[in-house]
């Protein structure tokens, strides 16, 4: 039988400008919560993700959020090779692609946080692996409703993802699923995933804003 994980597919560490979140205290929360996976996806960067896979190897799965410059966001896992922000979502798309790179379309209708529309969701579809139909971080629910609705519709893989950008959000978000330890197996585990769903207060925001603050002030460049 094959061994079911709960796995944490959207968060942020101090590699991220908006989190003050490390490496060692993100782990020790995905312990404390029973999540056996967790892809971490700082903000165009795969430095922290890197560092927390050489740190533990089991658990943690490369991954990146990697904004384009006429779309959304991407939302991958599985990567070697960091994809920098601002390309062309084309452009991006066929990056990830070359690596091999689960890839999901993230938080694709909240405009307020770099959304999709859906002319361009249609045209990658044969190209991506799921579109995130819940994102705890959401703060108007009927984004997170619509993109439900919208991949039942269009026949899209469902992922759902925290965002942590803190670890009080952390597992906010999850999928309990069969184990995985590639992007090809990841495809074939995605469709049994059971998801455990639970929405952050819009306060939670103001995490990200103290980080930012905190950077500015604080942290040497």
């Amino acid at each position: 039988m094959v061994q079911q994980i709960k796995v944490e597919f959207h968060c942020h560490t101090v590699y991220s400008s908006d989190s003050i979140a490390q490496i060692d205290d993100l782990m020790a929360a995905c312990n404390k919560k029973g999540i056996h996976k967790v892809v971490i996806t700082d903000h165009n960067t795969i430095q922290g993700a890197l560092e927390a896979k050489q740190k533990f190897p089991e658990q943690v799965i490369v991954g990146e959020e990697v904004r384009t410059c006429d779309g959304g966001e991407f939302l991958c896992a599985f990567i070697s090779e960091e994809v920098p922000k601002e390309l062309p979502w084309k452009t991006a798309l066929k990056a990830l692609k070359d690596q091999g790179a689960f890839i999901a379309a993230a938080h694709p209708f909240d405009h307020a946080r770099h959304g999709w529309q859906e002319n361009q969701l249609l045209e990658m579809q044969e190209d991506l692996d799921a579109l995130e139909v819940f994102n705890s971080r959401t703060i108007n629910g009927a984004f997170n409703n619509k993109a439900a609705q919208f991949a039942r519709q269009h026949g899209f893989h469902c992922l759902v993802g925290s965002d942590s950008h803190s670890l009080i959000e952390l597992g906010r978000a999850t999928a309990t699923m069969p184990d995985f330890d590639s992007a090809a197996e990841l495809r074939q585990a995605l469709p049994q995933a059971v998801f455990q769903l639970k929405r952050s207060s819009a306060l939670i925001h103001f995490t990200s804003v103290y980080a930012r603050f905190y950077k500015q002030l604080f942290v040497r460049k």
